[in-house]
């Protein structure tokens, strides 16, 4: 399981050095893609099978909205491998989709690992911190709800 938050500084040439914590659990290799909120997932190659194999088995003719989420995850996606410190090369083009320049923030969500800018992650931090009673009042009400 990924918990934690950790930072590294990213390489000129986009290469940086994942918490030893998170690749005893994602292996020799990983997937990186966009994520939502301008950060990147890091998954592991299972996890990541999982997380598509409802995708996988849709038709051509699937709903428009899944063709989107088809397009955002698999047309984003790069099968990474880790150097013999630890580190990986995140891909020029997610590096700029995720404002990626200098240091990079890793937080461990359970099955899966996000990756932020320094300055994103403080600005969405703030928010979550500022917001999150309000959240887990409408999560309770919809668990309620149902």
């Amino acid at each position: 399981m990924f918990i934690g938050r950790y930072s590294s500084s990213i390489g000129a040439k986009g290469r940086v050095a994942v918490p030893v914590k998170f690749r005893e659990s994602l292996g020799t290799h990983a997937i990186i893609s966009q994520g939502y909120k301008k950060a990147l997932f890091l998954i592991s190659t299972s996890q990541w099978e999982q997380l598509t194999k409802p995708f996988i088995n849709q038709p051509l003719t699937a709903n428009p909205m899944v063709r989107d989420i088809e397009r955002f995850l698999f047309g984003s996606a790069y099968e990474v491998e880790f150097d013999e410190q630890g580190r990986v090369v995140i891909p020029q083009e997610l590096r700029q989709f995720a404002g990626l320049d200098g240091e990079a923030v890793f937080v461990g969500l359970g099955k899966r690992v996000e990756i932020w800018s320094r300055e994103n992650w403080a600005k969405y931090d703030q928010d979550l911190k500022k917001n999150i009673e309000e959240i887990v009042s409408k999560l309770s009400e919809n668990d309620h709800g149902k």
